[in-house]
């Protein structure tokens, strides 16, 4: 029997580890997370990891694994899942994948094409946005690639860095050079984007972050706040704090601003998902459908 990867993906709040503790448990197989920040063991609020208790259903990988200090890329991840996928294949025919990080599932199912560095160039870069400000490079990325500058996140500026540093290197679009070469896999995929209405779907983002606020997101910030210019941290839910504690404005204010730009990643996400070929776009609480994608994939 050929293995099977379940690939569960979709926007922030829309119900993904539900689903995935669903058919991990029908299923009997493990859950190997996609998710960029939920890997960190010091985000434990803010990157809304499954509970302990969940945790203890189904043995999940990637998750809560590794200090906020000892950051891993795409390109890392695809190592370590493939690695990961090798061993757990051999005792189960079936692995759930859940996660919403775009990159990082693009680096499991399709694999990231090598791109050239120059670490000259880097730091050039790196000078210029701690000089001029990350706008700045923004701006330039906007005129020279349009197009990934609609997709990436242009607060964080090691994405920005890394898009301009490519363009330079190439002379070439770097949305053009992102998995033009898909790689082949010793497994299939069976590949869902979860969605909802996006009102309600907004409406569970607003919920949640008030969740994560009652759960004492903001302690974790404050704890964190010396740590503030790590890669991990320039994420929603801890970056808008670093303003609040230094006075620029009220708790309220930051609430909304958490809010705000979680639905905004959420936008981003839906827009990422839209690339992938042959996905299956469900409702998270559709199960029949979501049994009817499995029999016709020969797993249920």
């Amino acid at each position: 029997m050929p293995k099977y990867l379940l690939n569960i993906c979709g926007p922030t709040a829309v119900g993904k580890t539900g689903v995935a503790l669903y058919w991990a448990e029908k299923l009997g197989c493990p859950i190997l997370s996609t998710d960029s920040r939920q890997c960190y063991k010091e985000l434990a609020i803010g990157s809304a990891p499954p509970s302990q208790e969940e945790l203890d259903q189904v043995p999940h990988y990637f998750i809560g694994d590794r200090s906020v200090h000892e950051p891993i890329t795409a390109g890392e991840y695809e190592t370590f899942a493939l690695k990961t996928l090798e061993q757990l294949f051999r005792t189960h025919d079936v692995v759930v994948a859940v996660g919403g990080s775009g990159m990082y599932i693009d680096a499991l199912l399709h694999g990231l094409d090598p791109l050239p560095t120059d670490a000259a160039i880097k730091a050039e870069l790196e000078k210029r946005a701690e000089a001029e400000g990350l706008l700045s490079l923004k701006t330039e990325l906007e005129r020279l690639d349009p197009e990934h500058a609609a997709k990436v996140d242009v607060r964080n500026p090691r994405r920005v860095i890394r898009a301009l540093e490519v363009i330079a290197i190439t002379g070439k679009k770097y949305s053009e050079q992102l998995n033009n070469t898909p790689k082949d896999r010793p497994f299939e995929v069976v590949n869902w984007v979860l969605n909802m209405d996006r009102e309600k779907l907004y409406e569970r983002i607003n919920s949640r972050v008030h969740l994560m606020i009652s759960a004492g997101l903001e302690e974790e910030a404050r704890k964190l706040e010396p740590h503030q210019d790590l890669v991990a941290l320039q994420t929603v839910g801890y970056r808008e704090w670093w303003p609040y504690f230094e006075g620029m404005y009220n708790r309220d204010r930051t609430i909304e601003l958490i809010q705000q730009f979680s639905r905004r990643y959420a936008k981003r996400q839906l827009t990422y998902f839209k690339r992938f070929e042959n996905a299956l776009w469900l409702d998270p609480n559709d199960i029949n459908s979501q049994e009817e994608s499995l029999r016709k994939a020969g797993l249920f």
